[in-house]
């Protein structure tokens, strides 16, 4: 049995990788004809890790394969924006706009997908993808796409390991899913070092690239002919006023006076002055200005999926769904608590702001996401406790917690308990992190977490220590 399902899965991925090169499954991008090398080197990525990625997500399916099928709609995208490159000249940077737009649209999708999709049981899945997704974005990242790419495959990397944590010792397809989605950033990276090591190549010769097709449909009607050009001015012609020799001499006869030009000009008293004589203008009438110049409106843009959940004000939720409890969108909420909990059940507060949460009891873990100036105090957690994306969070353990994970956040403190001080702190991509550990006396002493590292090779391997430099 284990042979025959092997034999499947290489079948499907065999498939797959059909389908993303052929015509009808957009991989081809209807071009009909031979392409240049670096599409040919793109459709074998797009037909290797890529279509594997395809097949895994397709047995996992849920959640994991709708992302998928939005992927491949960006990679085919992607090539057929590669193929206008490989046969056009570089346009203006508002043309090149427009040609970037659908992708962009696809990666916004993507990752509308993953926010709309939190309570998904996949969601370190859809993380994933979203975390790293903008590395399709390469194509416009000159002169140093390949690292553009690295980092972005580096920002998944915290939820692909939380899939193998979770799944590992249950299911080696999600493990198997995991190699296969990061082998895309690495075999694009050494597409792009290749082919595009200093950004997107273009042609050197055929037309510029423009943002609508290279010609009219065919059986369609031909584009109107051009405008004829305005008729030239007429320099020597009437313009309305007094014209001729005869005028022009006189002004020039006017001009060579000098400063005796000024003595035909009429004084005009103080009286007659309407800065200086409010009656005048209380009279009415338009007072004439000089025009002001012109200002064109500005551009409207389309808000992106980010944006726009900022400027929608979502309801405050504190509730149990399942064996989670959801803490999402609390504004100034200063008596936040959970107490009727159980040993099997996780907390989860995302977008919490200005706010306290107090978790009593025994839980498995607790998870804080983009929240900023939050106060969690809890009193006993079996797993982990996850500060994510945060900012200017503060928390406090009364009980015992084995580990306290912090990502992505600017400015942590940590109030450990006595009976927490054996407790593992992981830190990355972290700043302002302290620790602040009980005294006798009931006091604190607060220790910064360090944030600067320094690496050496010993003769075998590399040893990184904490940096005794203040920075």
């Amino acid at each position: 049995m284990a042979e025959l399902a092997s034999l499947v899965q290489r079948l499907e991925v065999a498939v797959t990788r059909l389908e993303a090169v052929s015509p009808g499954g957009g991989g081809a991008g209807g071009s009909g004809g031979a392409v240049s090398a670096f599409v040919e080197a793109y459709d074998a990525v797009v037909s290797g890790p890529v279509a594997e990625y395809m097949s895994l997500s397709k047995k996992i399916g849920g959640d994991v394969q709708k992302h998928a099928d939005m992927m491949q709609k960006a990679f085919s995208a992607e090539r057929q924006l590669l193929i206008k490159a490989s046969s056009s000249q570089k346009p203006a940077d508002s043309v090149l706009t427009s040609l970037l737009a659908p992708v962009s649209k696809l990666i916004q999708e993507v990752q509308s997908f993953r926010e709309s999709n939190r309570s998904s049981p996949l969601f370190n899945h859809l993380s994933a993808v979203s975390e790293s997704v903008p590395a399709l974005g390469w194509i416009a990242m000159a002169p140093k796409p390949g690292p553009y790419v690295k980092e972005m495959q580096d920002a998944a990397t915290f939820y692909t390991n939380r899939v193998l944590k979770d799944y590992k010792e249950k299911d080696k397809t999600h493990v198997d899913w995991v190699k296969a989605y990061l082998s895309i950033w690495t075999e694009l990276q050494t597409y792009i070092k290749q082919h595009h090591t200093t950004g997107l190549s273009w042609s050197k010769s055929g037309p510029v690239a423009s943002a609508g097709p290279a010609g009219p449909a065919p059986g369609g009607p031909a584009p109107p002919p051009p405008r004829p050009p305005p008729p030239p001015m007429d320099f020597g012609g009437s313009s309305g006023g007094d014209s001729g020799p005869d005028t022009r001499n006189a002004l020039f006869a006017s001009i060579n006076k000098g400063s005796d030009i000024t003595k035909g000009l009429k004084h005009v008293s103080s009286d007659q002055m309407t800065h200086k004589n409010p009656n005048l203008r209380a009279q009415g009438g338009p007072i004439h200005s000089s025009p002001k110049p012109f200002t064109p409106p500005a551009p409207r843009s389309t808000p992106s999926p980010a944006a726009a959940a900022t400027a929608r004000k979502l309801p405050p939720v504190l509730e149990l769904d399942g064996k989670k409890w959801k803490v999402e969108n609390q504004e100034g909420a200063q008596n936040l608590v959970i107490s009727d909990t159980e040993l099997k059940q996780v907390v989860y507060a995302f977008k919490c702001n200005n706010s306290t949460l107090t978790v009593k009891g025994k839980i498995n873990s607790i998870t804080i996401d983009n929240c900023k100036k939050l106060g969690l105090v809890f009193d006993d957690v079996v797993g982990i406790v996850e500060v994510i994306n945060c900012r200017d969070v503060k928390v406090q353990v009364l009980g015992k917690v084995p580990t306290i994970s912090i990502n992505k956040t600017d400015g942590c403190h940590v109030y450990l308990s006595k009976d927490s001080l054996s407790c593992e702190i992981v830190s990355a991509k972290s700043s302002e992190m302290n620790v602040l550990v009980p005294k006798a006396d009931g006091e604190f002493t607060e220790i910064p977490v360090p944030e600067q590292f320094k690496t050496v090779w010993d003769g075998s391997k590399l040893v990184t220590t904490a940096s005794e430099i203040a920075g």
